[in-house]
């Protein structure tokens, strides 16, 4: 992608309502991306923004829309699960807003160097920060049982054992390298689906997902937020899958108290534990519309969560048992 090509995110209108920013609130854009969701907020008020990612290739992109908010957005490389410690070291102890955007970015997928996808034939990598293991070096080094339940767990793929032992054997005559050869191996072994979507899929995102250690960012990223964010501010977090969904609404509506009691004789969690940090903004979250699901396939599956920080002191890791 090059720097001109303007990128608008799923839900961005949403997000930027969410997040509510006015004129010298700070906000974390946590993962950059493309930008989409910084540009936004930072047209809707005098803000200033933080856009964190571990991919040097946006990091590059930030820098370039810095130049039109002149001191207003600052680029840090690094994961946002780190966003509190990153955010420390430049001299900002609180926030008014973090965004999340889950999951691989369209750049990332849209450049076949990158190894992200399976619709282009590229390098097998799929490393977000491009450094650490590859997806290549997980396929051709981890044993059948850890890469079934690699795409099990993180793909979803029911087909998983299958996929993995025919990944082994083609790897005993031939290392893979490329993102075509495992494509080619995946759709040999699994069924095509009614829906349309390639057999391949699942087991790309469950490489993806174990390479970058997303669901672990993820839980980091949370708790990171709910330390840095003031009293009043707000946490919005799109997702693309059940996975992440489920992570991100389970720790809100713990961190809310929202969580069902034991029986009605019984008092909940929130009566009895750590008071709540969060306040939701909405019970289910917020789906895209049916025309930006029209307009844009990937957000078809997306799902917004929005929660506003009271002034409770974060929980410790103990309390979240």
């Amino acid at each position: 992608m090059t720097g001109t090509l303007v990128h608008i995110p799923v839900l961005r209108d949403e997000v930027a309502e969410a997040l509510a920013p006015r004129d010298g609130a700070v906000i974390v854009d946590g993962t950059f991306g493309a930008g989409g969701y910084a540009r936004a907020l930072l047209e809707r008020a005098g803000c200033t923004v933080y856009g964190i990612d571990r991919d040097p290739a946006a990091i590059e992109r930030g820098r370039k829309l810095a130049q039109e908010f002149p001191g207003r957005l600052h680029m840090v490389p690094g994961c946002f699960g780190d966003m509190d410690r990153l955010l420390l070291d430049r001299g900002v102890e609180s926030v008014d807003g973090v965004a999340l955007d889950l999951g691989v970015s369209s750049p990332q997928i849209d450049e076949p160097e990158r190894g992200f996808s399976f619709r282009f034939d590229g390098p097998l990598d799929m490393r977000m920060g491009q450094d650490g293991p590859s997806a290549a070096d997980v396929v051709n080094t981890a044993e059948e049982a850890e890469l079934a339940d690699i795409i099990w767990r993180y793909g979803e793929e029911r087909h998983s054992r299958r996929v993995a032992r025919a990944i082994v054997t083609r790897r005993a005559e031939q290392p893979f390298a490329r993102t075509a050869e495992l494509a080619d191996v995946v759709r040999r072994v699994v069924p095509k689906s009614k829906d349309g979507i390639d057999p391949a899929t699942r087991t790309f995102q469950g490489l993806r997902i174990h390479v970058n250690d997303e669901l672990g960012e993820l839980e980091r990223g949370l708790m990171a937020a709910e330390r840095l964010l003031a009293p009043g501010g707000r946490l919005a977090v799109v997702s693309f899958h059940s996975l992440e969904d489920r992570v991100v609404k389970d720790f809100l509506r713990q961190r809310s108290g929202n969580v069902p009691a034991p029986s009605r004789h019984m008092p909940g969690p929130a009566a009895t534990g750590p008071a709540p940090t969060f306040r939701l903004l909405s019970r289910s979250g917020t789906a895209p519309s049916e025309e930006e699901a029209r307009r844009n396939p990937r957000a078809r599956s997306s799902r917004l969560r929005a929660a506003e920080r009271t002034d409770a002191p974060a929980w410790t890791t103990g309390d979240a048992a």
